[in-house]
């Protein structure tokens, strides 16, 4: 041993601090039971509050302003995303058939229309 360390007694005890839960903990510990996490992004917290399923997310159609068809890069990232998906095990949703490649059971349920996925287009006015 050195003699710049302390030297310990086997009597001594060593010992931790532990917070004691007050009455202003009381109130934080409440609103942790909520669960929430607040991020940047200010549309994920008016988004969470609201329960929407697909169907009452889905714009009428006299209201859309922009075309009805899918682009060929809208249509590579959708195949691609989903085939990734698949690939990982995630459920698919069309008959296989047989089928075993994720690509093809993903080209398969866009032509059925049972891709779970929303496009969104970012129009350039905003």
């Amino acid at each position: 041993m050195h003699s710049d360390e302390p030297v310990l007694d086997d009597e001594e005890v060593t010992e931790f601090y532990d917070p004691e839960v007050g009455e202003d903990d009381d109130n934080e510990h409440a609103n942790d039971q909520d669960h929430i996490v607040i991020s940047g992004d200010p549309s994920a917290a008016a988004n969470a509050s609201k329960d929407k399923s697909v169907k009452d997310k889905k714009i009428p159609d006299d209201q859309r302003t922009t075309t009805p068809y899918m682009t060929k890069y809208e249509r590579a990232r959708i195949l691609g995303t989903r085939a990734l998906q698949i690939s990982m095990n995630a459920p698919v949703l069309v008959d296989l058939e047989g089928e075993t490649d994720p690509l093809q059971i993903a080209i398969k349920e866009l032509r059925e229309k049972k891709i779970p996925l929303i496009v969104r287009r970012y129009m350039p006015d905003g």
